[in-house]
């Protein structure tokens, strides 16, 4: 099927890479590339969710290996503590919230943003379109000293439309963003997304590319895009030129358990475009569904890459380890 190409025109680029998809996709590329994203910190910083998905309502979040409540007071500000009671260990998801403090379903005890006992809050960071809590004492990219806010790769500044997905995977973390550090995959893996790619510039730690991708059948349009890694825990899809030129896509990774993450991708879609802003402003209720239902089903299908990718990976570990001697 032939594509019909819309939008800006973007300049002949001649690629960097020649040779089929299987051979450009260079697995020793790929491992260099998540070492340098492996070896940056994170601050202490995670993604909860969505920031519209925390309201003034109590609920469960899994990092790390614990179970954590969070919710949102009054002021704007999301508080996020251990879910356990520290009088009895009771469970405070789905409690009642009041004033400010989530209240214990067992014997009343208000817990909020002071540490009391064995709560001890974690410090939040809403920026508008995520929530993230920092774990520096159970985060292993911490690095040398926890930081005041995420790390993040530049956002757009002017009008925006974001859009939000969780899913959840059995993998590890980096399986995740080892899955971003592959583009190739994406016209054979997910054809009804993305149509032609070509390698425009790569170094040890980024990629920038050309892809066309697609609105509606045969109907296509043409972007570069640079995918670069923050910190140890994302991707950033930054759009460098054609259509959208600032959009991003963060690609963020939250442990969950071992051999479990969560992966949380944020859609922030900008445009020079006359009338963006405007339909932004009037329309932004009915176009961000249809915008996480696209980014929903390549996740769904890339989870299941991750899934792979972590179990072959952890097979070849297991053959890799001698056995004990008797």
């Amino acid at each position: 099927m032939s594509l019909w190409r819309f939008g800006r025109v973007l300049p002949d680029a001649p690629a960097v890479l020649e040779g089929p998809d299987w051979r450009q996709a260079d697995p020793r590329w790929i491992q260099r590339a998540l070492g340098h994203a492996l070896a940056r910190p994170t601050g202490g910083w995670a993604v909860l969710d969505a920031s519209r998905a925390i309201d003034g309502r109590a609920r469960r979040h899994r990092a790390f290996g614990r179970d954590w409540v969070a919710f949102r007071a009054s002021d704007g500000s999301v508080i996020c503590g251990p879910d356990a009671c520290p009088h009895l260990g009771a469970a405070l998801a789905g409690a009642c919230v009041r004033e400010d403090h989530v209240v214990c379903p067992w014997h009343g005890l208000a817990l909020g943003a002071r540490p009391r006992g064995a709560w001890r809050p974690v410090p939040t960071h809403d920026d508008g379109v995520l929530v993230w809590a920092r774990f520096e004492a159970l985060d292993p990219h911490t690095g040398p000293t926890p930081t005041d806010a995420p790390i993040l790769s530049a956002r757009p500044t002017g009008p925006q439309l974001d859009a939000v997905v969780r899913l959840e995977a059995a993998c590890e973390a980096r399986d995740m963003i080892e899955n971003r550090l592959d583009p190739w995959h994406g016209a054979h893996y997910h054809p009804h997304s993305f149509a032609t790619l070509k390698v425009l510039a790569r170094t040890d730690e980024d990629i920038t590319v050309r892809v066309a991708y697609r609105v509606a059948g045969p109907l296509a349009v043409e972007v570069d895009a640079r995918f670069h890694s923050p910190e140890p825990r994302c991707i950033t899809m930054t759009i460098v030129d054609g259509e959208g030129t600032g959009s991003v896509v963060e690609t963020h990774a939250t442990p969950l358990d071992e051999g479990r993450s969560a992966v949380i991708e944020a859609t922030l879609a900008t445009s020079e475009r006359p009338g963006f802003a405007w339909s932004v402003r009037w329309f932004a209720r009915w176009m961000r569904p249809f915008a996480e239902a696209r980014a929903r089903r390549l996740w769904i299908e890339d989870c299941a890459y991750a899934e792979r990718r972590c179990s072959l990976r952890l097979l070849a570990h297991r053959d890799d380890v001698p056995e004990a001697a008797p």
